[in-house]
């Protein structure tokens, strides 16, 4: 799936009721506590010795991908542009690791 088909699947399950400062200001917080998700489920693995809930582990990225579609949209940016340019900053950190490392 292309990240902006999932962008707009996306908004039609996007409060409409709320005002964009609002609107974003949800997104945004959502976003914050659908992150912390995946790293509770690892953590009261390693350090609690719960079995890791393998469900969950699959749900929650996506669930925190849902609040960065919607933190885009109410920001109109497409996620293929997010992806597009995150993939450029990847490459440049890349190829300046690289000319340090030819360097030393």
């Amino acid at each position: 799936m292309q990240l902006d088909d999932y962008q707009l699947q996306a908004r039609r399950s996007m409060h409409p009721g709320l005002s964009p400062r609002d609107a974003l200001l949800d997104a945004v917080a959502r976003l914050a506590e659908e992150s912390g998700e995946v790293p509770s489920h690892v953590r009261k693995h390693l350090f609690f010795e719960k079995p890791l809930d393998t469900d969950a582990a699959r749900e929650e990225p996506g669930d925190a991908l849902w609040c960065l579609a919607a933190v885009a949209t109410r920001l109109n940016i497409s996620l293929g542009e997010v992806a597009a340019r995150s993939l450029e900053k990847i490459d440049h950190r890349v190829q300046k690791d690289q000319t340090a490392a030819t360097a030393d």
